[in-house]
């Protein structure tokens, strides 16, 4: 039983090796495409990162034009950088994925602080009492302020009422005793010379 073990680890171990190897072969033959898939990540990755960090617009504009001119010096370091290290990464992750061994992610206890309710001081609640008297005096306050501004108006519309009223009345009276005046005593042909009245009689 050991032995199958360690033959079937030996096996593993050269098989992921061979798996090394020709991911290996498959960049170096394909470097061409590794490259334009190179270009492609550092064309979006540059907007995206120029864009979050630079906000102004005339900044941003220039930081575009400088990664697009520098994009050649990338391509030659993120290929030497992806032919050393990109074929181990790939190898290793295909293993993890063929031992089907999913790691079981444990969930942590979650603590919880509760903060203690501090009743209020003797002090504070004095305060507090005082406070809401005095505002209970100022609602007071205001309410008869209010009652007597609004029976006040009322008073006062209606004394202008009756003064309306009686204004055309008094104004009529003198106009008609001066007529009754003017019946009762007619005014003489000397009087109409004098005044020079057109209404007098002929």
């Amino acid at each position: 039983m050991y032995r199958k073990e360690l033959a079937q680890k030996a096996l593993k171990a050269e098989r992921m090796h061979d798996v090394l190897l020709l991911i290996q072969n498959l960049a170096n033959s394909e470097e061409a495409t590794v490259k334009q898939i190179i270009d492609c990540l550092y064309d979006v990755g540059s907007v995206n990162l120029i864009n979050k960090k630079f906000r102004f617009r005339p900044l941003n504009r220039m930081m575009i034009l400088i990664a697009r001119m520098s994009k050649p010096v990338f391509r030659v370091f993120a290929w030497h950088w992806f032919k050393n290290n990109c074929p181990q990464l790939i190898a290793t992750w295909l293993d993890l994925k063929l031992s089907f061994e999913y790691p079981i992610a444990i969930p942590q206890p979650i603590s919880l602080k509760t903060s203690e309710i501090q009743p209020f001081l003797p002090l504070e609640v004095d305060s507090l009492t005082r406070e809401v008297k005095y505002l209970r005096r100022q609602v007071r306050w205001l309410a008869g302020i209010s009652i007597v501004a609004l029976s006040a108006s009322g008073v006062a519309f209606t004394w202008l009422n009756k003064n309306l009223d009686l204004a055309p009345l008094e104004s009529k009276q003198p106009i008609q005793s001066a007529s009754k005046k003017i019946i009762n005593n007619p005014i003489s042909t000397k009087d109409c010379k004098s005044i020079n009245s057109t209404n007098c009689e002929r």
